[in-house]
């Protein structure tokens, strides 16, 4: 697989401009309405799959209260933009500082999220004087929709991987203008931000990861001496055997799954719900209970499925893990160990996340860790549940690199 962009590709960046057509909100409210719900499920817990009254009050809500033209309208204050990266034309939200000294951070977010979850991060990270902060804390912002996901167009050819997105990442910093920049990712955006600190890429300074996603491959490798370490493991094991579904079948049929995901907007609501335990809790609570806990209510969860209703992008958002799936599946008969990460690390440990990963772990996966910090609440959305919070780890979590950079 070439990495290099033909000369022949569009460079252009092209203003965007989010207008849903009126007829597709009619069609999914008409789908909405005509719903088949299965009966209810056999026992008290999540362990059968999403509750029936969860779905009940989301569909209800869905159907009759929600209003996406707001969101449609909160997007569109911020400036979006397309361009063509190695073939695939790429959407992307930038928005600069009013503080000119600003350090660039482009910021990927995962499945099943989208440019959505971030939205609420970036007042606090471009305008820090506004959020408690000071100029020197400042970041001009990137947030690309991944490949596939949202407005970004879904790749025609195999290959995109993490390594692909990172490497498409830094021609997007390129092409803005940024010849030094950070990076930070979540759950799909952990492992492109991952890729990129291991390709040595001209101009990044450093990454922040919130989840580490190394530790499903190195668990065997992981210390369990403490506590703290041996219920990490416990969480490991309790995703890759009764949390797994979602990641199994994306990883190795998502063409199956996508003829639901596009077909009806229930099913793909309850399959977004259905990653993990702690954000599955907030969000039910948020349906069930009208009690939102952070930021996971009721219109912005249902802004983000939307989101993916509305762009068609259930299968192709799920073929990113198909993609993974068989990048690991080569890297490890090939016995190859991934090269080291070349920039400082920073890693915030929420709560909530899959695995809540102590500092010795995080230090088996990145030897040159420069910043760790565990908070108090948060979990795997962790910028859309905590987006204060979040965005003062990613200032801690870069303070010392500002200092390496030279100015634009």
């Amino acid at each position: 697989m070439s990495l290099i962009t033909d000369s022949r590709t569009d460079t252009t960046v092209r203003p965007f401009r989010i207008a849903i057509p009126e007829e597709d909100l009619i069609d999914l409210r008409r789908r909405l309405v005509h719903t088949r719900l299965p009966s209810r499920e056999l026992v008290e817990d999540r362990s059968q799959g999403v509750q029936l009254d969860a779905v009940e009050e989301l569909v209800r809500y869905w159907a009759s209260d929600y209003d996406w033209r707001a969101c449609e309208a909160k997007l569109n204050t911020l400036s979006h933009f397309k361009t063509e990266l190695d073939g695939v034309d790429i959407h992307f939200v930038h928005v600069r500082s009013p503080h000119p000294d600003a350090l660039p951070l482009i910021m990927t977010h995962g499945w099943p999220g989208s440019v959505v979850e971030l939205l609420d991060t970036v007042g606090p990270l471009t305008d820090p004087t506004a959020h408690g902060g000071v100029p020197e804390d400042a970041f001009h912002l990137v947030l690309p929709s991944l490949p596939g996901y949202g407005f970004s167009d879904a790749p025609t050819d195999l290959g995109w991987d993490s390594g692909r997105i990172a490497h498409a990442w830094a021609q997007l910093m390129d092409r803005l203008g940024y010849t030094r920049y950070v990076a930070q990712g979540g759950d799909v955006g952990a492992d492109v931000t991952d890729a990129m600190g291991r390709q040595a890429l001209d101009g990044l300074l450093g990454i922040h990861v919130n989840l580490l996603a190394g530790a499903l491959g190195l668990k065997d490798r992981l210390p369990a001496t403490t506590d703290e370490e041996r219920a990490a493991h416990a969480a490991v094991t309790t995703f890759t055997t009764d949390g797994f579904g979602y990641f199994l079948e994306q990883s190795t049929r998502p063409q199956t799954i996508g003829y639901a995901l596009l077909d009806s907007p229930v099913a793909l609501a309850a399959w977004m719900l259905d990653h993990d335990t702690d954000s599955y809790e907030k969000i039910r609570r948020a349906f069930v209970d009208d009690a939102p806990v952070g930021n996971l209510g009721r219109d912005t969860v249902l802004d983000n499925i939307t989101l993916y209703w509305l762009t068609a992008t259930g299968a192709s958002a799920a073929r990113w893990y198909w993609e993974f799936g068989r990048f690991v599946a080569a890297a490890q008969a090939a016995g190859e160990e991934p090269p080291p990460v070349t920039v400082p690390v920073g890693f915030t440990t929420f709560p909530g996340e899959l695995w809540a990963a102590p500092r010795s772990w995080v230090e088996t996966v990145y030897p040159g860790l420069a910043y760790f910090s565990e908070v108090d609440r948060g979990g795997h959305f962790a910028a859309w549940e905590e987006p204060e919070l979040f965005a003062r780890e990613i200032r801690a979590a870069f303070a010392d690199v500002r200092g390496a950079r030279s100015p634009r």
